[in-house]
């Protein structure tokens, strides 16, 4: 046996049935058939999304009276079907990649979609790694697992025409063929995958989704299935982050793989770079001299980045081969179709590894070193135990080969039989202008350049930061992102536009220091004056007027004990109402706005407790609100938002309260000895705070 739970996979189950689903129409036309019999859940994981993505079979077009875009087809099935949730995670992607996604996907996906479409980001990951997973499970009773992600520009029929009039991207660019694989398994195989997506929401969205609860039957009665009650095996990689350990299943997987290879290994994936893979490869052909390899991989690496990396480090694979004397043995080829005169070659985006007649693998995982230890993946593996699976294993092998050659399986046995030869059956056929050719990468260029890029592009463990940035930042600082950069700036727009309403408008008059002054003696002078400054604290936190300011011209108006008293009532009703307010408005909301980043912020409140609320005190503006809208619409416990509320605030309100009148002096007459008052307030209020959160975190903890 090729497959050991806890050592080259997570776990080995029985599939009922398993497809292989050869390019971007065949599996669009499987998925879009299986979910028009969801009911329940759909999970969908990747590494990009589109919402503009034609969710269509190899014909081009759909004929079921469901709109073909992705999410417009999402949102249909949502509205006619009052239990069905869809959860959609992605990669909250680098950067980079900026320019190659959908524009504003937050609102092209969840602010114009129902509520049950739950849309979130991925950034669960160390720096530099991603989320590569490209996986789907329905109703937890059938599932998705491969190369292809739900996005632009992977759709391609199985003929791979030059002309194919469907193969455009939302721009109405045509792109060149494009080959990938996924697979579709249903049975008790699909629960381990079914337990996978939910970890993966649970920890990139912060909430728990519906409990597994495994469906009748959603196998699309169009796709015939290539295995019947075959063991599946799930290898995955996770890089360590947090309470998360590494995990190396793919690789173990790989060399465990190549180890009990005999006589023939049919590669397709789009990155071979792994030198260590080369190197036991070369190894087992030399003890094995009747062992051949074939490798199918993209004729060139499109961009700057992937040649200077991807392209050496394939260069350098295919040295390892020769020097060892089998590259005779072992080819790297890529499939070329020539049509009317123009000539092309395919994109091979595929991730398939067929060892003998033994053992089929196909998931997320490239060759390369990103996808042994840094990036999240995912692979299936099916292991041959009878002679009818080895058979349709044999039978798989040669369909996939004569696939880019327009080759029937039977053509391709035929000629391997003549042959005796995997190299030489592949570079031998060809029809109706399809082949398979020789892959030339040229020379490497050496550079340090070069050798800096590929650790980065290619690293195979989480970029260690400076040790003076960890110093500040933790042990595990996050990739800087676009979408976080973009939501930073949009906070502080907003709170800046506040301060300058408060500061250049009319309403600037209202937060001279000593006209609040004046006006809070006035009030003094009143019968009920309690009650009349507990209000105005309620509207000043309701117009985000400056609550700090109010505090000490409170202190500074009443005097400390008076002034403390007040201002403790004030601000507290404040908050109180507008969490009432945030529980009136309703979770669901919030959520339309912020999506599954509000359990973020239900988060963050529950672990840093009083000293996120006391923080949120020195800047008592939009963020105030917000928190406190959230906490309402979150549902936090009432005590336990007024207990925590109460502790954050008593540390600022004592010193603000004492000096009040420092506190203004500083405003009216900043002169050094008041600045230097000022400023030993606020470090003595951060110190409080700080002693407080310790406290309170140690009581919880000895709680737990």
């Amino acid at each position: 046996m090729i497959l050991q739970p806890r050592r080259n996979v997570w776990r080995v189950e029985r599939a009922r049935r398993a497809a292989v689903l050869l390019d971007g129409g065949c599996y669009f036309g499987a998925l879009r058939a299986a979910m028009l019999k969801a009911q329940s859940t759909i999970f969908i994981l990747g590494w990009d999304l589109d919402s503009r993505t034609r969710l269509v079979g190899d014909s081009g077009t759909s004929d079921d009276g469901y709109p073909e875009g992705l999410v417009d087809f999402l949102a249909a099935l949502v509205n006619e079907r009052p239990k069905l949730v869809v959860h959609i995670l992605v990669w909250d992607y680098s950067v980079i990649y900026a320019l190659e996604r959908e524009l504003l996907p937050l609102f092209s996906i969840q602010w114009r979609t129902p509520h049950r479409i739950r849309y979130c980001l991925d950034d669960d990951l160390p720096a530099g790694a991603s989320h590569h997973q490209k996986i789907v499970v329905i109703d937890d009773a059938l599932a998705f697992v491969g190369g292809l992600d739900l996005t632009i520009r992977r759709w391609d029929a199985q003929d791979h025409r030059i002309d194919n009039t469907h193969r455009v991207d939302p721009a109405g660019v045509a792109y060149r063929p494009y080959h990938d694989v996924q697979t579709m398994i249903d049975g008790p195989a699909v629960r381990p995958l079914a337990e996978l997506v939910r970890e993966r929401w649970r920890r990139g969205a912060c909430e728990r989704p519906r409990p597994i609860k495994p469906a009748a039957d959603r196998w699309p009665s169009s796709v015939r299935p290539d295995f019947t009650e075959i063991d599946v095996g799930i290898a995955r990689t996770y890089p360590a982050v947090d309470d998360q350990r590494e995990i190396h299943e793919v690789e173990t997987l790989f060399f465990d793989t190549v180890a009990r290879a005999e006589r023939f290994i049919y590669i397709e994936n789009q990155y071979l770079t792994v030198t260590r893979f080369a190197e036991a490869l070369a190894v087992r052909m030399k003890q094995k001299p009747e062992l051949e390899a074939v490798m199918v991989a993209p004729r060139a690496h499109d961009s700057w980045l992937e040649s200077m990396t991807m392209r050496h480090g394939r260069i350098r694979f295919m040295q390892i081969l020769e020097q060892a004397g089998v590259s005779d043995r072992a080819r790297v080829l890529y499939p070329e179709v020539s049509e009317g005169g123009a000539t092309t070659d395919t994109m091979i985006h595929a991730k398939v590894m067929i060892v003998d007649d033994v053992l089929v693998r196909v998931g997320s995982a490239n060759l390369n070193n990103r996808s042994l230890g840094l990036d999240t993946e995912c692979d299936l593996a099916f292991e041959a135990k009878s002679d009818e699976q080895r058979q349709a294993v044999t039978r798989l092998r040669d369909h996939m080969l004569g696939h880019h050659c327009r080759a029937t399986a039977d053509e391709v046995s035929a000629m391997l039989a003549r042959t005796g030869s995997l190299v030489e059956t592949a570079m031998t056929i060809a029809n109706d202008g399809h082949c398979l050719k020789p892959v030339n990468d040229g020379i490497a260029e050496p550079s340090e350049l070069a050798i800096t890029m590929n650790g980065i592009a290619d690293a195979e463990r989480p970029i260690e930061a400076p040790a003076l940035l960890r110093e500040f930042v933790g042990e595990r600082p996050r990739a800087r992102r676009l979408g976080r950069l973009v939501k930073v700036l949009a906070i502080a727009v907003m709170v800046i536009a506040l301060m300058l309403v408060w500061r250049f408008t009319p309403l600037a008059t209202f937060t001279d220091p000593d006209t609040i002054q004046d006006g809070l003696e006035e009030i003094a002078a009143m019968r009920g004056a309690a009650f009349i400054v507990i209000a105005v604290f309620v509207i000043a936190g309701l117009v985000a007027f400056p609550v700090t300011l109010l505090i000490a011209a409170t202190a500074a108006a009443f005097g400390p004990v008076l002034g403390f008293s007040y201002a403790a009532l004030g601000a507290l009703l404040s908050a109180v109402v507008t969490y009432g307010i945030g529980l009136g408005i309703g979770r669901r909301i919030l959520e339309d706005l912020l999506g599954p980043r509000l359990n973020r912020i239900r988060r963050g409140i529950a672990r840093r407790g009083v000293l996120a609320i006391a923080t949120v005190r020195l800047v008592p503006l939009a963020p105030f609100t917000l928190v406190n809208l959230t906490a309402g619409a979150s549902r936090i416990p009432f005590q336990d938002y007024v207990l925590g509320t109460m502790i954050g605030m008593a540390p600022g309100l004592v010193l603000m309260s004492i000096m009040g009148h420092q506190m203004l002096n500083v405003i009216t007459a900043p002169t050094p000895s008041n600045v230097a008052l000022f400023v030993i307030a606020v470090v003595a209020w951060v110190a409080l705070s700080l002693g407080v959160q310790a406290l309170i975190l140690r009581w919880r903890e000895h709680r737990a």
